[in-house]
This record gives C-alpha cells, structure tokens and sequence, in this order.
C-alpha cells in the first residue's frame, strides 16, 4: 500500500507516520504547511523515512497513491477529498468538526472513490457504538441516557465527534432522529428533564487523549459504558487498517464498522 498521509505535522499526523515506519509501509508522500519541510524532513529522517516525497501540494503525491488518511480540519479535509476523488483514490479520513453541508459533501464523493469516514478509529470505541444501540433498543424511553467525554485542552469542537456518534448510535437503537432528542449542556432554571432526552456533556483539560462514557438511569439502577484511551497509538492503527481495506473497494461512503464487520 502506498499511502499519503496529511497534515504530517498534526498531533495526528505524527502519529500515522510514526504508525506506518512500524508497520514497513510505504510512503508515497506528507503534506506540510509552506515554511516547515525542514521540520517534517527531520521527523522522517528520526524514523527512517527519509525517502519519503515531501510536499505542501498534494495534488503532486496523489498520482503515486492508493490511500490518503486525513486527520486535519474540516475546510482542508474536504478539498482534499475532492483532489482524491478526482485522482482515483481511496480516502480516510478522522477529521471532526465537519458541518452538515462538508459532511454531505464527503458522502457524495463516496459515489466516486471508497471514503471511510469515522469519529473515531478505535476498535474499542466502534464496539461501544454497537452496545449503545443495542442497549438503547433494548430500554425503554424510562431509561435517561446521557453521554459524557473529556478531551485535552487543545480540542476544539465540542461535544467531540465521539460522543455526538454515541448519541446517533443511542437515537438509531431508539428509532428516532438525534436532532429532535439532544440536548447538548444545561444552564439555569432548565425545567425538569424531557422525557427521551439524550444528554451530552463535554469536559476539558490537561493531556487527557480521550473519555468517553453512556449513562443509561433507570429508577433504582444505573448502567454505564465507558471508553478510555490510553495512547493515540489506537487510532493510527485503526486508520491505517482502514486504508488497508478501503484501496479495493468499490467506490462507496463506509464507516469503521464496515471495516470491522468486513
């Protein structure tokens, strides 16, 4: 697999290309912001990956590609989609933030190469998304759900595209559409809570790489599932197993799951 990985200098970034030097892939290229090739230059040349096409033109590496795997920003996320798409080649992408148009705007490209979009990378958490609808499906509207996640200091969407796929998962285990649902944080003289509501709180602060967590309240009982991640290490191999499997398959819009229930 010949991968192109963007934003090469992104918390992400370092990540996937620390990822791929582990698991001997071949580079077929970094993106960088103009002024810092010597920077990403020498975290290549750290890992033994010196040979690796270094460039702020994507368009340039794209012919030499199977696979590009972006964790960036949701203005460059799709522009880059879009050079995918028009090179032929397989797009992964993590980025959250996404609006409703850019997140549209991602699907219809899946009509053209495959595009696997997640929230989130890790094996664990896409098994969670799978118990919350199951769990949803199973309690009825008696049971309160609300969902939690902390991240670093540096985050800047909230709730996380994590937890805001924890809700449509609960909402789809409901039958019902999130948007109608979701409450996202409480201030003031709220009123008691609405029957059906699915709650969302975001924390943040320090190092924290990411928490996750599904309050189901019952009268009498609670049930909680939680995700913790330990190390950014998850979601560059899950990312990188992504592009794995989306370089032969047809064109399509894909989740993580479909790459785990493949």
């Amino acid at each position: 697999m010949n991968l192109i990985i963007t934003g090469a200098l992104g918390r992400m970034g370092r990540m996937l290309i620390a990822q791929a030097a582990v698991d001997s892939l071949t580079l077929a290229g970094v993106t960088v912001r103009p002024g810092k090739e010597h920077d990403v230059g020498a975290l290549l040349h750290a890992l033994g990956l010196a040979d690796c096409r270094i460039s702020t033109d994507l368009e340039a590496l794209l012919p030499h590609a199977d696979a590009v795997i972006d964790f960036t920003t949701p203005h460059y996320t799709l522009a880059a989609a879009q050079e995918a798409a028009r090179a032929g080649v397989a797009f992964i992408c993590g980025t959250t933030g996404l609006s409703d148009t850019q997140q549209v705007a991602l699907e219809r490209l899946g009509a053209l190469i495959p595009v696997v979009w997640a929230a989130n990378f890790s094996i664990g958490v896409n098994m969670l998304l799978g118990l919350v609808q199951q769990v949803a499906a199973t309690l009825d509207e008696n049971w309160d759900i609300e969902i939690t996640e902390l991240h670093h200091r540096m985050k800047r969407d909230a709730p996380s595209g994590t937890a805001l796929a924890l809700g449509h998962a609960a909402a789809e285990g409901r039958r019902v559409a999130l948007a109608e649902y979701a409450v996202r944080g409480r201030d003031g003289l709220t009123g008691e809570r609405g029957r059906g509501e699915i709650g969302f709180t975001a924390l943040r602060g320090g190092d924290v790489i990411g928490e996750h967590s599904v309050l189901f309240a019952g009268d009498g009982e609670r049930l909680e599932l939680v995700h913790k991640a330990s190390s950014r290490d998850i979601y560059a191999a899950g990312a990188i197993k992504a592009a794995r499997w989306a370089m032969i398959q047809p064109p399509g819009y894909y989740s993580m799951r479909d790459v785990l229930n493949a």
